[in-house]
Parts: C-alpha cells; sequence; structure tokens
C-alpha cells in the first residue's frame, strides 16, 4: 500500500497540492482525474520521489520513501512522465533493456535479457524490437517505454498521462495492457488521465482532485456521477450507461 499523509508542495509561494492525504490499495488500477492545473503530475512525482515534497510524508510498504535508497526504490516502484525525450538514439531492444538498470547496473544478466524478452513479448514489440526510436509511431514508441516499465518490474507503476497525443485505438491498447498488468501480474497502477471515459471503463478506483486538493475519491462506480464531476469539472456531465459501463457525455 502507498499512503499519502498531509503532503503540501509549493512552487514561488503557491501550493501546486495541499494538504493532501489518500492510500492506494495494492493490485488495482487508480486513476487521478481533473482539470488542468489540479496537481495531479506534481502528486504523482511526489510518490515517486521525482519532486520532493515540502510538508508531509509518503510511506510505500509502511517505509517513509526518504529512508529507501534510490537503487531499492527503484525496484518497488517505476514511472513513466509525459515526456520521454532520449538524446540518444537507441533501438527499442535497447530502451526495453533500461528497464533492468537498478538490479544489472548496466551489466545485464541472462535473468535480466529475460524479463526484457517477456516485456517485448507483452507489448507485442518483437517485429520491431531492433528498429530505431525515431522510426516509429508515436502509439508504437509509446508501447517501446510501458516495455521498458514492465522490464523493470516493480509493484507499483505510476504514468502520467499516458494517452498523450495517441490516437483511439492506440489508446485503447495501451489501457487493455495496463487492465492484463494488473488483472494477470498483479501490479498497482497509479496513472493520470485527462479522459474520464477511459478513467471510467478502466480504472477500479478514481482520485479526483481540484486547486491542489482531493475533492472526491472512491470506488469507480461512484465518482462516474453527474453530482459528483460537477463538483469536480464545475460543468454538467450526463452519464449513460453503454454496455456495462458509465460513459460521460461532455462534448454535448
Amino acid at each position: 500500500m502507498i499512503e499519502v499523509k498531509h503532503v503540501t508542495k509549493t512552487y514561488s509561494g503557491k501550493a501546486v497540492i495541499e494538504d493532501v492525504s489518500l492510500s492506494i490499495a495494492k493490485g488495482r488500477i487508480t486513476s487521478f482525474i481533473g482539470p488542468n492545473g489540479a496537481g495531479k503530475s506534481t502528486l504523482l512525482s511526489v510518490i515517486s520521489r521525482l519532486l520532493k515534497q515540502d510538508r508531509g510524508e509518503v510511506f510505500i510498504e509502511n517505509q517513509e520513501i526518504s529512508r529507501h535508497k534510490s537503487n531499492e526504490l527503484a525496484k518497488k516502484i517505476s514511472i513513466l512522465k509525459q515526456s520521454n525525450h532520449i538524446n540518444v538514439r537507441l533501438t527499442v531492444r535497447e530502451l526495453v533493456s533500461f528497464g533492468r538498470f537498478p538490479y544489472s547496473q548496466g551489466r545485464l544478466s541472462k535473468e535480466d535479457w529475460q524479463h526484457v524478452e517477456e516485456a517485448i513479448h507483452y507489448m507485442d514489440l518483437e517485429d520491431m524490437q531492433h528498429k530505431y526510436l525515431d522510426q516509429l509511431s508515436g502509439g508504437q514508441n509509446q508501447r517501446a517505454f510501458i516495455a521498458m516499465v514492465i522490464a523493470q518490474n516493480t509493484e507499483y507503476i505510476l504514468l502520467d498521462e499516458p494517452l498523450n497525443n495517441l490516437d483511439m485505438k492506440h489508446s485503447v491498447q495501451i489501457m487493455k495492457v495496463l487492465r492484463r498488468l494488473v488483472d494477470e501480474r498483479g501490479k498497482t497502477i497509479i496513472l493520470v488521465i485527462h479522459d474520464i471515459n477511459f478513467a471510467s471503463c478502466y480504472s477500479d478506483h478514481i482520485v479526483a482532485l481540484k486547486n491542489g486538493r482531493v475533492v472526491r475519491e472512491g470506488p469507480t462506480e461512484l465518482i462516474i456521477d453527474t453530482d459528483v464531476l460537477r463538483d469536480i469539472y464545475d460543468m454538467d456531465i450526463p452519464v449513460q450507461q453503454v454496455g456495462g459501463n458509465k460513459i460521460c457525455v461532455y462534448f454535448a
């Protein structure tokens, strides 16, 4: 379990997240939703220790994250940020192998390569594993980075807007893979997501942020509700039942 206790992060004297407390249970997909500037990505970065909070604490398995050695923390939590720009020209296979660095320190063993192969297979990248990243489409590129995270083999996977700039087909592919990682491998996934319909169809739990604070959280079926969504987004969003899923009609 991940526990966030009274966390505040400020920039230039302004609180981006303020007094945030929440618990994230293992073995499910938790989505952070909310309007732009709500503090979703900042909170994700604090949880992963990419950013240091100004106040409060974050615990992973009952141990405060500041007490973890970096290499050991990288075996527990992996994170994929929005901007994945690498200056070195790499093949897909080379990129995925980076996920094994916390274990191999760059000297990959037979076991490390087995994890790389499994991740490439899991993301259906065998046919393009020797291609360079700059030869891939946006969706293929994103799949390669997620394969790197899978190869890292952490229990907790944090993803900051993994569907950014992807078309519908690739967005669905990514979300199906994330669902499988939870259902088949018991991973715990936390993601920042803007499309509330993807959050509705694939999440187990939703945390809604607004103005740097958690305004609602709970099981997906309770958050995807017109009255609740009005509090989060300041607009009326009708919700319809389609194929067993709650679909938000926010474009009307």
